[in-house]
């Protein structure tokens, strides 16, 4: 099977900085059309600029991913651009600390509406379109769509400062591999990756703040370094080929050994 999403449909989420626009920009260049999608709109339009003007395989959506409605919009829009969608990788993220014994039931619910629920209703919408087109393509094919969930070890590491987000992470894996059992017959993969070690924009305002973390954290790390956000990328491309046709409700740990035994200070990632 081959690594190859050339001419295939992606939509990214988290696409105007860090993991999410390593991503997108990863799968433009290996020859997919892309729907560069963030809420933050000013930051997705310096990144793309022109780039996204015109009839080109990349296009920008901005907007509140955590609202229906805009989602359904971004699907529209994808449609509108580029007919299909084959892909979707669920990069957007949001990250915040918390007093484990005073977790504000509003921030717990933005937590999970944010790193869970805006995902989840988006997979859903896309993976009706992906049945919708299952219809009209060849018999048999080793996939007619894949969605892949960018979440990070917090799902699994107890880690009481980050509660909430913890919570909210674990749901997302728990989601993923539920959803995938759903739509296995319908020849939709859905899986995950789980990240540490990784330069995330998270990560780089992490080091502003704290000179010294670099050093811990390759200290923590077995493979002694920080990886680039671009080989995460690579990670997601060979869930969203057919190269992992075979490979469905799985969460891929991409951390350089972390989860091997972690001895940094919680809430780094």
């Amino acid at each position: 099977m081959s690594l190859s999403i050339q001419g295939k449909t992606a939509i990214v989420t988290g696409a105007a900085r860090g993991i999410g626009l390593a991503i997108a920009r990863q799968f433009a260049e290996a020859g997919a059309h892309v729907m560069f999608a963030d809420s933050d709109e000013a930051a997705l339009d310096a990144e793309l600029g022109p780039e996204a003007a015109g009839d080109g395989p990349i296009r920008g959506f901005a907007g509140d991913l955590g609202q229906k409605l805009t989602l359904a919009n971004l699907v529209s829009a994808t449609i509108d651009a580029f007919d299909r969608v084959d892909i979707l990788v669920n990069a957007h993220r949001m990250v915040q600390g918390c007093d484990p014994l005073a977790v504000g039931e509003d921030q717990l619910a933005e937590m999970l509406r944010q790193n869970m629920i805006s995902g989840l209703r988006l997979s859903q919408l896309v993976a009706r379109r992906m049945m919708a087109q299952a219809d009209e393509s060849e018999p048999n094919p080793v996939q007619n769509g894949a969605i892949v969930n960018v979440t990070s070890l917090a799902a699994d590491w107890p880690q009481p400062q980050m509660l909430a987000y913890s919570i909210a992470s674990a749901a997302q894996a728990q989601a993923t591999r539920s959803l995938a059992s759903a739509l296995a017959p319908q020849r939709i993969r859905v899986n995950g990756v789980a990240f540490a070690s990784i330069m995330s924009n998270n990560m780089q305002l992490k080091l502003r703040e704290d000179p010294g973390l670099r050093e811990r954290m390759i200290a923590a790390t077995p493979l002694g370094r920080i990886a680039c956000a671009d080989e995460l990328a690579g990670t997601v491309q060979f869930l969203a080929s057919e190269a992992s046709g075979f490979v469905t409700g799985q969460i891929l740990r991409v951390d350089g050994g972390r989860s091997l035994g972690d001895p940094l200070a919680p809430g780094v990632y």
